[in-house]
């Protein structure tokens, strides 16, 4: 079952080495996390997990990895300059600055409970920096928000190099940033994250068809990456709560230890992106004209084979958080069991995380009976190094030598199977398997190993 709470998923991410507070040393910086051993396994998986879906397993996808850092007239004609914001207020009395409408009482300080409030005012999430060694208005840049713009301003060069046409889409896995006002619920609202996201760009009047059926494909992902559909509620967000680029959005709502809150979300943008920074490239080069710089010719416009003519395709766009995604897989994967004693023992209980073996950080352990007899480690590590070459993801060797605590740490970590080298695997050529989740052995020749874990990796 999920944890009771938040704190149980906080303290397992570090004392297993999955997340670090950013700058810990130093006080650390709230809203900024780093990914340990563990965690970037994880982390690195989901996105592996993500990518296959969306670009190696279907015929219509193009892949992209753009600049974090944005051209200041990307964001203006994307409507962020003006429109990405959120209403603060400020505590005059503790001072605490607060979301006016993500608060428990919109005229109480949820921090002191004081009434005495500064007027709401908008506050710009996006982070400003000056690029270039001049500092003045023509040099300023942000750090992206979101990875969509940038791929809206590549829309031309994707298809002037693949030659592709609606419908088809560009996906893209990386960072952005948000100054967020108030960061909270460990991971899932922070400052410095990132996207999987895809543009799906389609034929005007088709866009309602592609919504649903990417509601549908969205949902199969996360099963797949062990989220039941029971456990996500979709939320066909109100007209009056829609960003500015949207006519429709499916918001997908896990229940987190906070509660339910956005894992995912599904817009339909119609043709704003690309529609917008097609009309900007008149101000553009009429600018561009004026400094005796070179002109932009860029229409983000796909062509009409039957009608010689040319469209602004409209937008799909299913965005999920890796961070979100990462607590989401932690929190379904989190059980507690207990244990029935033996010959008279009492019960005990384990933690034990129940990872889909593919998005597991650790596939398998490779454990030594006893670390002090050099031939079992030999053969150990052996094992350990063939098994790596079968490129299924991280395969450990765990030399604590002590298998039942090797067990525990394994299980708790959500390591799949563990197998362990005695000294009848000098003799017989074989090794035991211990299943995570049954906690079942089974004894298997070393020559079955290689097949018997890509099954179960690779299902």
């Amino acid at each position: 079952m999920p944890a009771n709470d938040m704190s149980q998923l906080v303290s397992l991410c570090q004392r297993r080495g999955f997340i670090f507070q950013s700058s810990e040393i130093y006080g650390g910086l709230k809203g900024l996390y780093d990914f340990g051993p563990l965690g970037v396994e994880l982390k690195n998986n989901l996105k592996a997990a993500w990518w296959r879906a969306m670009v190696y397993e279907r015929d219509d996808v193009e892949g992209l990895d753009s600049a974090i850092i944005g051209h200041q007239l990307l964001f203006k004609y994307s409507g962020h300059a003006d429109t990405f914001n959120d209403p603060m207020t400020e505590c005059k009395k503790c001072h605490a600055r607060l979301r006016t409408d993500k608060m428990a009482d919109p005229k109480k300080c949820d921090e002191c409970g004081s009434t005495d409030l500064m007027e709401p005012r908008a506050f710009n999430m996006m982070f400003k920096l000056q690029y270039g060694p001049t500092e003045d208005g023509s040099s300023t840049a942000y750090l992206r928000p979101e990875t969509a713009q940038h791929i809206f301003a590549n829309f031309k060069n994707v298809t002037d190099s693949t030659n592709r046409r609606p419908p088809f889409g560009i996906a893209q896995i990386g960072k952005a940033y948000r100054n967020e006002i108030i960061a909270r619920n460990f991971i899932f609202r922070v400052r410095e994250f990132e996207q999987m996201e895809l543009e799906f760009f389609v034929v005007p009047g088709t866009e309602d068809k592609w919504h649903e059926y990417w509601l549908e494909e969205r949902l199969k992902w996360w099963e797949s990456i062990g989220v039941a559909r029971s456990k996500i509620r979709i939320n066909d967000v109100a007209k009056a709560d829609l960003a500015h680029y949207s006519k429709r959005t499916f918001d997908l709502e896990y229940e987190y230890p906070h509660g339910h809150d956005e894992v995912e979300g599904i817009a339909s943008r119609t043709d704003y992106d690309l529609g917008n920074h097609t009309k900007a490239q008149d101000e553009f080069n009429l600018t561009a004209k004026v400094h005796k710089n070179t002109h932009s010719n860029t229409k983000l416009t796909a062509q009409n084979l039957e009608t010689n003519s040319h469209y602004v395709p409209f937008v799909i766009e299913p965005s999920a958080g890796v961070e979100r995604c990462f607590l989401a897989v932690m929190n379904e994967a989190y059980t507690e069991e207990t244990i029935p004693g033996k010959d008279g023992q009492p019960e005990s209980t384990r933690t034990v995380l129940k990872f889909k073996p593919h998005i597991a950080p650790i596939k398998a352990a490779v454990i030594p009976l006893a670390k002090n007899k050099p031939e079992l480690v030999a053969l150990a590590k052996s094992l350990k190094n063939d098994l790596q070459k079968l490129g299924l993801g991280r395969i450990l060797f765990e030399d604590s030598g002590n298998v039942g605590k090797a067990y525990r740490r394994h299980d708790e970590v959500g390591t799949p199977v563990c197998i362990t080298v005695d000294f009848e695997s000098l003799e017989d050529g074989a090794v035991t398997i211990r299943d995570r989740d049954t906690m079942a052995q089974q004894r298997l020749p070393i020559t079955a190993l290689p097949a018997h874990l890509t099954t179960l990796i690779k299902g």
